[in-house]
């Protein structure tokens, strides 16, 4: 008996660029001899499934439809709520004449059903739900002209925007906006999840994504290999280890923060609360000596030591286990002195904020070490820009790995995880705009030291540590909201989160 693949709730784990999605499309109306019209009926009553459950209340709707298999899908949602007794207005971008094959199918059922297809003339008709099927996954170059239009359109109006499998403009590969894209409320995605749904601009662009297999043989995903996947914190939980009820601090490693130059002390301070929060035994700080003496003010546990100069650092090296370095390190003589003094030693390291701009002026490669750049930091690394490295992110953290070796950690709306295994890339879910405040990064740098600290390999230290950093971040925007939220509102929230088991 053939078995087929669920449509569930929860959200698949495995992503994949649009063409894999093209390919397992094409295996199931090919190989397993599901028409092409059949799955795009499916599509579209998944669709009309959510639109009715999501906006129960909607009596009118406008459906922008394309001239391909997106807007075919379009036309199935519009003929559905016209049974329904809906109002529908379809707008038809593009030739009508070439719609083709089940697209074409679907269209003429609408019409038979008694709708009636109009061009798009500028503007949106008066509506409470807007179904956006105009582009779909096989998007490469700039959306322009009419088409520019009519997304502009969408995006000004007032109604909610539901996205047939890709909200129109954005890339599935890369999650990059080609000129404009729809700001979906909600986005439902068929047969494989494209991830760029799931960084970038992806998740301004998605909103909510929803999933549905169309009922396709489970067998035809073995013909794909992942592309990426997709990590949530309940997925990635069980990788925090178990403590034995005779441990003691020793058990649980001693992490080295470097950072703090003269006037900025917090960084380090953050990144070293990170620490203690994620259940690293024993937290030192290498700091300024000017602020030494008062950095561990209100948090006793930080054990806080002025180095003046490199030699400083060499007792504390000896009894470390992890060393994060770069948060308030400062690019110059002093930070320049300890990167350097640190950089070729063998404890595994975490390079962040000022030593990854270091390590750009002086690159290196290490197999052992944790890099954790944002966007501009990512650019400064691979000697780019960074409209450069969000344009392909997924680009972008392979070519540091590359470079530098070790685990890569590019930050942003949908951080991604690279290793230096044969693991496609992961791609963490979780976050949001609150966290987008200075000392956010610094304390994810004390997330993933002590992570290391505690025995879990760079690569799963960096995943769990990211995904940690991300729950702890929604929890304190469920708590208090994202406006105003600060990193010392994570570091709070990380000892909940991390005790708590996440639903499954």
């Amino acid at each position: 008996m053939t078995r087929l693949m669920p449509s569930t709730e929860r959200l698949p784990y495995a992503l994949y660029r649009a063409g894999q999605v093209r390919e397992l499309d094409r295996c199931a109306i090919e190989d397993h001899g599901i028409p092409g019209a059949e799955l795009m009926e499916r599509a579209g009553r998944a669709a009309y499934r959510l639109l009715r459950s999501r906006w129960p209340q909607a009596r009118a709707l406008a459906v922008l439809c394309g001239a391909g298999n997106n807007g075919g899908d379009g036309y199935v949602v519009a003929r559905l709520a016209l049974a329904d007794g809906l109002r529908v207005r379809l707008l038809q971008l593009g030739d009508h004449d070439r719609l083709r094959g089940a697209a074409l199918e679907h269209a003429e059922s609408f019409r038979e059903a008694g709708g009636e297809a109009e061009p798009f003339r500028g503007l949106l008709p008066r509506c409470d739900l807007v179904v956006d099927a105009l582009l779909g996954t096989g998007l490469e170059r700039l959306v322009e002209g009419r088409w520019a239009q009519a997304i502009e359109a969408v995006n000004d109006g007032r109604a909610p925007v539901l996205a047939i499998d890709i909200p129109s403009g954005l890339h599935a590969d890369t999650g990059a906006v080609l000129g404009t894209a729809v700001r979906a409320e909600a986005t439902i995605s068929f047969i494989g999840l494209k991830r760029g749904l799931f960084t970038g601009q992806g998740r301004a662009c998605c909103g909510e994504v929803r999933f549905d297999a169309l009922g396709v043989p489970a067998v035809i995903y073995g013909r794909e290999i992942l592309s990426a996947r997709r990590l949530a914190w309940e997925r990635v939980c069980p990788g925090l280890p178990r403590r034995s009820r005779s441990a003691h601090k020793g058990d649980f490693g001693h992490v080295l923060i470097i950072g703090g130059a003269r006037g900025y002390s917090g960084a380090a301070r953050l990144a070293g609360e990170g620490a203690l929060r994620t259940g690293a035994g024993l937290v030192s700080l290498a700091t300024d000596p000017d602020h030494a003496a008062v950095l561990n003010l209100g948090r006793p546990e930080l054990m806080v030591r002025g180095v003046a100069a490199p030699g400083d650092l060499d007792p504390l090296l000896a009894r470390a286990d992890v060393v994060a370095m770069g948060p308030g390190l400062g690019r110059g003589d002093w930070g320049r002195a300890l990167f350097e003094r640190v950089r070729g030693l063998g404890l595994p390291l975490v390079v962040d904020a000022d030593a990854l701009a270091l390590l750009a002026a002086d690159p290196g490669r290490r197999d052992d070490w944790v890099l954790t750049p944002h966007p501009g930091e990512a650019a400064r690394l691979l000697g780019t820009d960074t409209a450069s490295v969000e344009a392909d992110r997924f680009a972008a953290v392979a070519a540091i790995q590359h470079r530098f070796g070790g685990v890569v950690v590019l930050k942003g709306a949908g951080t991604l995880i690279q290793g230096s295994s044969h693991r496609p890339p992961g791609v963490c879910d979780g976050g949001n705009p609150g966290m987008a405040s200075g000392g956010t990064g610094d304390v994810l740098t004390g997330v993933i030291a002590a992570l290391l600290a505690q025995g879990l390999a760079a690569e799963e230290a960096a995943e769990v540590g990211v995904c940690l950093h991300a729950a702890a971040g929604d929890a304190a925007a469920a708590a208090g909201g994202e406006r105003g939220m600060l990193a010392s509102d994570l570091v709070d929230r990380l000892r909940v989160v991390a005790n708590e088991k996440p639903l499954s």
